[in-house]
């Protein structure tokens, strides 16, 4: 009975806990509910039309669009960075107001969006690497891989012509995953919309295009079905005034325009040097995201875990289904069934904050239940029996004789949960989480230098785990010895 009373203490605190982590994190939103802040997903991943320059500022043909319509219509914006997949389904399920991330009108996404009046008309080419004398037409690509971006306008025509001509589709995430795959003949070309590999090709990125562009289809801003009519009207009276005015012209010039600026070749240190204030930043949140999840998962891992040990079956089987459920869920899944599942069948908006936590918490929360009953079990039940013969009740025995010893003996393994749950946080950059790996592929997105930037990431990852394991690897000898 006592553990039944004190389970379900311990259940309402941790209900508690996480009220108040979701008002911790909407607090940030208190502000743009009270006053009409549009909240715009975007990839910016997907230059020249939107990416991050050294500033760590957004550009590119959509932001500064955006920008100047925003300012004619005289609305507020705040723009939520996802990658495109994220954003539309952020859009699906009313997590943002708008998308715009060269994202192209079509009859099936008519189904599910509102479109603005077209802004900018694509296409698509064929581009190789800028070595390859080989392949010149969709003839050549006969029997061989061809990379394209999931979501896009290429993937679209690539899949139309797969059949005919015989290539095998390889489809990526970040247009320069997609253009590094050709780079090293994983793939022997890509199809991508004409403005964005011009613009690569422009800044250096190791591809040339061999085809003409095919008729394409426009760009347009998406809003969900029947929602949001005021923000689609002020972007459509907003792109008028600024065709009208010129400012439209000198926006896409600045970018795709004959005189458009190309990126200065920098030497290698000196790219990661000016790379490094966004990386740290990044960073920063990584390990942010690492021990509040962490604090959370071990409260439930406590919780769980006793319950798995103790006599109530129904408590036993609770925890057990708890540890099946969160261990059994691959975390990308359960990201996406949190941040955007959840959100759109129960018609809310859930903080991106929150969501990360949750989805950390829960996963590392199930592993630290395992690694608690383990070590409670691993421990000699004479010394219980002994202490229960000696008067002691059952909680004092716990607290006294067998809890002091299991933790001992759980260290090692809590130690490689928080490597495990740092490294973890990468995935969630799937819902737009900008963390040290997001950051990484926000910086080649703008630079194309895979090589240099993936090498100082995993440094900064290798520097900090070390860190971290030597400094668990002290207190855990300390433990040892008291």
């Amino acid at each position: 009975m006592k553990t039944t009373k004190v389970s379900f203490f311990v259940l309402s605190l941790v209900l508690l806990l996480v009220t108040g982590l979701s008002g911790w994190a909407g607090a940030a939103d208190a502000e743009s509910n009270t006053s009409k802040t549009y909240v715009i997903g975007t990839d910016i991943t997907f230059a020249p039309f939107e990416f991050e320059d050294v500033n760590g500022d957004f550009v590119g043909i959509d932001m500064d669009l955006l920008d100047a319509i925003a300012k004619d219509q005289n609305f507020k914006y705040e723009i939520k960075a996802l990658g495109f997949n994220a954003a539309v389904q952020a859009l699906e399920s009313n997590q943002v107001d708008g998308v715009i991330a060269g994202m192209s009108i079509t009859d099936e996404r008519k189904q599910k969006f509102d479109f603005s009046d077209s802004y900018f008309d694509s296409g698509v080419v064929m581009g190789v690497s800028a070595n390859n004398d080989s392949v010149k037409s969709y003839e050549d690509l006969r029997g061989k891989k061809v990379a394209v971006k999931t979501g896009t306008e290429g993937y679209t025509f690539a899949e139309s012509i797969a059949s005919k001509y015989g290539f095998t589709i390889v489809p990526f995430d970040d247009s320069s995953q997609m253009y590094d795959d050709v780079k090293t003949g994983n793939s022997v070309a890509c199809f991508e919309d004409y403005p964005v590999l011009a613009y690569g090709v422009k800044q250096n990125n190791g591809l040339k295009t061999v085809t003409e562009p095919e008729i394409g289809g426009s760009y347009g801003f998406a809003v969900s079905k029947g929602k949001n009519q005021e923000l689609l009207q002020m972007f459509n009276d907003g792109l008028t005034n600024i065709k009208a005015n010129g400012e439209y012209k000198r926006i896409t010039e600045t970018y795709v325009g004959e005189n458009a600026s190309t990126t200065a070749n920098m030497g290698r240190w000196e790219l990661v040097q000016k790379s490094l204030p966004s990386l740290i930043k990044g960073l920063g949140n990584t390990l942010l995201y690492t021990i509040v999840s962490l604090f959370f998962a071990f409260i439930l891992g406590l919780i769980f875990g006793f319950m798995k040990v103790g006599h109530n079956k129904f408590l036993r089987g609770v925890a057990t289904v708890f540890v099946d459920v969160f261990r059994g869920i691959p975390l990308i899944v359960l990201a996406f069934f949190i941040y955007f599942g959840i959100p759109q069948a129960l018609g809310f908006t859930m903080p991106l904050f929150l969501a990360a936590i949750l989805t950390l918490s829960l996963n590392a929360g199930a592993y630290v239940t395992e690694i608690i009953r383990g070590g409670i079990q691993s421990i000699d039940r004479g010394q219980m029996e002994a202490a229960r013969s000696l008067g002691l009740p059952y909680r004092k025995a716990m607290m006294k004789i067998v809890i002091p010893q299991a933790i001992r003996i759980m260290i090692p393994s809590f130690i490689n949960q928080m490597v495990i749950t740092l490294k973890d946080t990468s995935i969630l950059s799937v819902i737009g989480l900008v963390e040290l790996t997001q950051s990484g592929k926000i910086v080649i997105a703008r630079t194309f230098a895979s090589f240099d930037i993936w090498l100082t990431v995993a440094i900064m990852y290798l520097i900090v785990i070390i860190a971290l394991t030597k400094i668990a690897d002290y207190l855990e000898v300390r433990v040892r010895r008291g």
